[in-house]
């Protein structure tokens, strides 16, 4: 099979990992009696285990090779997946979510380094068409919500990791593979940390939208209507993030911030459908802008044959604000109501302006 169609496969399987949570995740609440803070932290699991993966497939990477990370990494995301098909309870459900996590931080890293070493000179691009796809991917995960219940939809997953398993064996291999270094000093330009911000204000706002506002919608939308409304939402990332790819990275950013944060706010705020389409159609734009934003900061700051550090804590800043918008979210929820859930992601967006004011250099 053809390389890039693959790498572009491969990321939407896995952002399928992570959004086919959110309309599951009405269900578990209804099972096991778990409040909006519960939910948050079973959904924080997920990118806890994450930050443990790109750490072991960054190290891996350099020395087997991207085939070699992508597909242990798939057979431990299948066996996560398979937890949630058998169990029954939030004492399976946890351990379940964070060894997909863990998997699903390699399958990223080795996507990325595989995208990186094959089209040298076009890392942006093509790494933006790689946000895109697991946009794209997060059309497949709420999708699977319509099989219904809490089984259904993790077992239909485990059926496409299963189906893609055997492709990327048989992928075609590049005739040389290009080499990576690491290099920490990176990690303390200006640069890199605007970077970093703008990716976890990215993941914080994702997280907030997935991990918890999925249960204020449930007050009005059933299970398949949620899914399907994130599929939209999904899409509009997808769209912005394919569209935008190659542009200069700060007005995508600061345009950013302005329309997550004001779509997440409103989403809390409305207790109608037609003010949460508008909203999470404002915050998806925002979310896509924010990806694509981040991720040309951090090729401006760091020169790619030395990005191997810069790429894994860059990756795992992201994932921590992805954990961090449904821990934070699903407390001020249920102390403070939904009306209040945008505090989070202004907070996040107030440190990337403050951050960002001044010209970015490396």
């Amino acid at each position: 099979m053809p390389a890039y169609p693959l790498l572009l496969a491969l990321g939407a399987l896995d952002a399928a990992g992570y959004s086919v949570i959110v309309p599951v995740a009405p269900a578990i609440s209804a099972e096991t009696g778990a409040g909006p803070a519960a939910i948050g932290l079973l959904v924080a699991s997920f990118p806890a285990g994450m930050v443990a993966g790109f750490a072991l497939a960054g190290a891996l990477v350099r020395r087997r090779g991207p085939r070699v990370v992508l597909a242990g990494s798939i057979a431990i995301v299948a066996v996560g997946a398979l937890g949630f098909v058998l169990g029954d309870t939030l004492a399976g459900y946890f351990p379940a979510r964070a060894l997909m996590g863990f998997g699903s931080g390699g399958i990223w890293i080795g996507v990325t380094f595989d995208t990186l070493g094959r089209w040298p000179g076009q890392e942006y691009l093509c790494m933006s068409r790689v946000f895109a796809a697991y946009s794209v991917g997060g059309l497949i995960g709420p999708a699977l919500g319509a099989f219904g219940g809490i089984h259904g939809p993790f077992l239909a997953y485990l059926a496409l990791l299963l189906a893609a398993f055997p492709l990327v064996l048989l992928a075609e291999q590049p005739s040389a593979r290009r080499a990576f270094a690491t290099d920490r000093r990176v990690l303390r330009t200006r640069g890199f940390l605007v970077a970093s911000a703008a990716i976890l204000f990215a993941s914080l706002a994702l997280g907030v939208l997935e991990g918890v506002l999925p249960l204020h919608l449930a007050e009005r939308l059933a299970q398949a209507q949620i899914g399907a409304l994130y599929v939209g939402a999904s899409l509009v990332v997808a769209i912005t993030g394919a569209t935008t790819g190659g542009r200069r990275p700060q007005p995508l950013v600061f345009a950013a911030l302005v329309l997550a944060v004001a779509g997440i706010s409103l989403a809390g705020l409305a207790a109608s459908v037609p003010l949460w389409v508008l909203a999470l159609a404002l915050a998806a734009v925002g979310i896509g802008l924010a990806n694509t934003g981040s991720l040309g900061l951090l090729i401006e700051a760091v020169p790619v044959d030395r990005i191997v550090s810069a790429m894994v804590v860059w990756s795992q800043v992201g994932i921590v604000g992805y954990l961090l918008g449904p821990l934070a979210g699903g407390v001020i929820a249920e102390q403070f109501g939904y009306a209040f859930i945008g505090l989070v992601p202004a907070a996040a967006a107030a440190a990337v302006w403050a951050s960002g004011r001044d010209p970015v250099t490396a």
